[in-house]
């Protein structure tokens, strides 16, 4: 089973900090807590220009699965789990 990447988001009803899937970035979502819907926005990809938002959108995800796949081909030392 492959393993997910995962961005943080605090949920702007209850504040909650939120692991959101980065599959799920520009898509509303619910939070778990307080049935709070907003749209998952990486934080991280928000500080450019706003017009330019969606590009960023998908740059920041882009990087993010990148970063999850070299995680994986990494070869792991003997004694991590």
């Amino acid at each position: 089973m492959p393993n997910s990447t995962y961005f943080i988001q605090e949920c702007p009803t209850c504040g909650r900090r939120l692991q959101i899937r980065v599959e799920y970035l520009g898509k509303r979502v619910t939070c778990q807590h307080c049935r709070g819907q907003f749209e998952a926005i990486d934080p991280a990809s928000v500080r450019g220009d706003p017009a330019g938002q969606g590009n960023a959108l998908l740059r920041r995800a882009d990087e993010l699965l990148e970063s999850a796949a070299q995680r994986r081909l990494q070869p792991r030392s003997p004694n991590a789990r």
